[in-house]
């Protein structure tokens, strides 16, 4: 049977709600253990360097697989490659929530993380495959990134509400009905598709292409947490040049075999190579600081994780309006413009972060984080649809894998990069300036992690207590603000690279044709 070519009817629609499930879960299971942090650095005991493996393991999992499982779904089927997926986070969310340790729960984040690589590639390929017409499609794409910022905004919300009735765990636990959900409907309301060309050639699945884009991933940022948060060290120092190794190896094998997972040519596609690029680095500043910003309100604020997270929603004001103004403004401004204005805009969001000390105003560290996001998100809701109408229909699965790869592996650093620069200050700041009757293991705990400081400092006689929390919380604001001030620069090449990548395009730039019409294969 032929995909057809007309216009989407009720049952495209009703399948996209169902589609935007998975999306949903997936983006807030990143953010859903942001106010966790406390709780498991208090419970599990975990170190800096473990700490962060926590929070990292899922994204870099998720983004080291993207590429295999999203070629995988071209060829043995997207809807069944979701509906395996959304299996195999039932089983990691339920192992993840009853987790006795730190390194079990890094394992539960890592199947967390492989389960969610084969659903997030199958969303997008499935919404380009079902939505032919160009209007259509980009209302599909609209509400299916207005489900990522959701995510993003509403799991840091919902771990809050968990968190203040029930323990830590229980903020992995509202993904499994929903994925259940998805298993008992996606059979009806979703078509199967795969590409027709692909599936002929099941048998010459490039297993080495796979291991090597997983591989590559973890030594890198491995080395890159370790080195930052622990100081020097021979393994992290090696595991760099290894991991920059196995990615050149990578590149190599996509250029040389018969039949590889991503068809580099792709990136030829100046509006391609350029959306990637964009995303890839609005993540890093937006998803990078997020973490900074929950702590500094539980931590150094003292909040609860409730009034946390429901403090924290205040910035989506300014995203919000930030997606309302970009939507307005594409069909009359360049793209290249919208974009590198949105990241100046970031770039005053992270200047206005490095002002924040430990008795600021609150309405300080939210406005920025407002003016961030807005910045960073406004520049991402234009390349959704640049990605998947650039690539030939028949590679959408691949396609939307390495632009969720990209978002993934720029939120993932962000987190571990930024993150690491704090966690490095912080422990530099209290080498030496912990107070006199802080020793021991009671001092090696409060200069991890400004969660065990704070843990200490509650057990801890009076004014000893006080005076740790104020040298610790002073340490972390001052980490805070070297974060700021990387993700600042960073921000700020950013919008001369996105003008620069994507000034070649006009104002409401018109789709390009794909190529081919894959094979829809109904079950």
């Amino acid at each position: 049977m032929t995909a057809t070519t007309g216009r989407a009817g009720r049952r495209e629609w009703i399948g996209l709600a169902v589609l935007l499930l998975p999306t949903l879960v997936l983006t807030m299971d990143m953010g859903v253990l942001f106010f966790a942090v406390p709780y498991i650095s208090t419970t599990l005991a975990p170190s800096g360097t473990q700490q962060l493996w926590i929070m990292d393991m899922y994204s870099f999992l998720l983004a080291g697989l993207l590429i295999t499982m999203g070629s995988l779904g071209d060829r043995i089927g997207r809807r069944r490659l979701l509906m395996i997926g959304a299996t195999g986070f039932i089983g990691a969310s339920l192992l993840a929530a009853w987790s006795h340790d730190a390194d079990q729960l890094i394992a539960a984040r890592a199947l967390l993380g492989a389960a969610g690589a084969t659903v997030m590639p199958s969303t997008l390929a499935l919404i380009r495959n079902m939505f032919h017409d160009p209007k259509q499609r980009q209302v599909a794409l609209g509400a299916w990134g207005g489900v990522l910022t959701a995510g993003a905004t509403l799991g840091p919300v919902a771990g809050g509400l968990l968190l203040d009735h029930f323990w830590w765990g229980s903020a992995f636990l509202p993904a499994v009905p929903v994925m259940a959900l998805v298993l008992l409907a996606a059979p009806a309301l979703l078509p199967e598709y795969r590409s027709s060309a692909r599936a002929a050639r099941t048998g010459r699945f490039d297993l080495l292409g796979a291991a090597l884009s997983l591989t590559a991933i973890l030594p890198l940022v491995y080395g890159v947490k370790t080195l930052a948060v622990e100081g020097w060290s021979l393994l992290p120092a090696l595991a760099l040049p290894t991991g920059l190794l196995l990615a050149a190896a990578f590149v190599w094998r996509q250029r040389t075999a018969a039949d590889p997972l991503l068809d580099l040519s792709l990136f030829r596609i100046r509006t391609f190579s350029g959306a990637i690029s964009v995303n890839t680095i609005a993540m890093f500043a937006m998803m990078g600081f997020s973490l900074f910003t929950s702590q500094y309100l539980q931590l150094v604020k003292g909040m609860s994780p409730l009034t946390a997270s429901l403090w924290s929603l205040a910035p989506s004001v300014g995203v919000g309006a930030a997606v309302g103004i970009s939507s307005a403004l594409a069909g009359k401004v360049r793209p290249a413009v919208l974009m590198g204005g949105g990241f100046l805009v970031g770039a005053a969001g992270f200047a206005a972060m490095t002002q924040v000390g430990p008795h600021s105003p609150l309405a300080l560290i939210l406005t920025a984080a407002g003016v961030l996001a807005a910045g960073t998100v406004g520049t991402m809701t234009m390349t959704a649809e640049m990605v998947v109408s650039a690539a030939p229909v028949e590679q959408a699965g691949a396609a939307s894998a390495t632009s969720e790869t990209a978002v993934e592996l720029g939120s993932s650093l962000g987190i571990a990069l930024l993150g690491a620069a704090g966690a490095a200050v912080y422990r530099h700041q209290l080498d030496g300036s912990l107070p006199a009757g802080v020793q021991g293991e009671a001092a090696r705990t409060a200069q991890d992690t400004l969660g065990g400081a704070v843990n200490v400092a509650a057990h801890l006689p009076g004014r000893l207590g006080t005076d740790l929390l104020e040298t610790a919380r002073t340490a972390f604001t001052d980490g805070l603000h070297v974060a700021a001030g990387v993700g600042m620069a960073f921000a700020l090449g950013a919008a001369l690279l996105a003008y620069r990548l994507m000034r070649h395009l006009p104002a409401a730039a018109p789709a390009q044709a794909p190529a081919a019409e894959p094979e829809a294969v109904t079950a």
